[in-house]
């Protein structure tokens, strides 16, 4: 019994004679029915019942197609599963990701990617999430690593790395810098520092400072998380800031006190455009950075990363 026997049988039974299922599958209509002449003196049993005017499959033909086109169905599927190999072993993944991602290490995970998949192309672009997924959009990228919000559009499609969690840094030696927990509240007579309005961060602040009952003070303002932690270890204000880049080891030392309850920030996730299929390769890719948001230590066993950018 050979594989295209299998295929011949299938082709007749579905365009119902030998004449068309010849023509579908390009080859002789001799060619078909000598194989499977072939294929009823091997059984013993006769799988169609010929007329002059029609083909038609006997009982025994009935059961024999329907084992045939489940052993047809596992080859498509298996060469469709090796097309897939051959797609992620030689393909090409274009990234976007936000400046700062909290305590999930992109560049680790990349790393090990490639490790796994040298023969696939990476790119990676940094930027604004909103840029970002406007490159998603355009189909410039096919995943992008950055801030989940609430209010990210259906078209995205989102699964979660790591959560980001913000805190209330404050200039070494401050009176409030004692303790465990406090309420932002609490703060309400100092100086703040944070982005200019109508910036992320800057909506968060004001939205928590209203929620505890007061208008925060913003006497400095910085464009990104650097230079507000600067700002704070210079003792000029308070700010809230990613807990990451608070507790890292770039710039100057800050004390840290955590909030309850904790300011909302979106989880860090990895998304992609549900209207665009993605590629075995872009999926791999995607599989591989959740597998890894599971591997990695926590912020105080590793290097503190790049400076928090709170636009992101």
């Amino acid at each position: 019994m050979e594989l295209r026997q299998l295929s011949y049988v299938e082709a007749v039974a579905r365009y119902g004679g030998f004449t068309r299922a010849a023509e579908r599958l390009h080859v002789a209509q001799s060619a078909v029915s000598a194989q499977i002449r072939a294929l009823e003196a091997e059984l013993g049993l006769a799988l169609f019942a010929r007329t002059t005017r029609r083909v038609a499959l006997t009982p025994a033909g009935e059961l024999f197609v329907a084992r045939a086109r489940r052993v047809l169905a596992e080859l498509d599927g298996a060469r469709t599963e090796l097309n897939e190999i051959t797609a992620v072993v030689s393909g090409r993944v274009s990234i976007g990701a936000t400046v700062t991602l909290g305590p999930y290490d992109l560049p680790q995970a990349l790393a090990r990617f490639r490790d796994r998949f040298p023969g696939i192309a990476l790119r990676l672009r940094s930027g604004l999430v909103t840029g970002l997924l406007g490159a998603l959009d355009a189909g410039e990228l096919d995943l992008v690593v950055g801030p989940v919000h609430a209010d990210l559009p259906p078209r995205f499609d989102a699964l979660p790395l790591v959560d980001e969690h913000l805190v209330l840094a404050l200039p070494l030696g401050h009176v409030l810098a004692r303790g465990g927990r406090l309420t932002l509240g609490e703060a309400r007579d100092e100086p703040f520092v944070s982005l200019p309005p109508g910036r992320p961060l800057r909506w968060i602040l004001e939205d928590a400072a209203r929620s505890a009952g007061f208008t925060p003070r913003v006497e400095f303002e910085a464009p990104d998380g650097a230079g507000i932690r600067d700002l704070v270890g210079a003792g000029l204000g308070v700010a809230l800031l990613s807990r990451y880049a608070a507790e890292g080891t770039h710039g100057p030392a800050v004390a840290v006190r955590h909030l309850h309850p904790p300011p909302v920030h979106p989880p860090i996730g990895v998304m992609h455009s549900r209207d665009r299929p993605l590629s075995p390769a872009a999926q791999s890719c995607r599989h591989h950075l959740v597998e890894m948001a599971g591997r990695q230590p926590e912020p105080s066993h590793r290097p503190a990363p790049e400076p928090f950018d709170p636009e992101s």
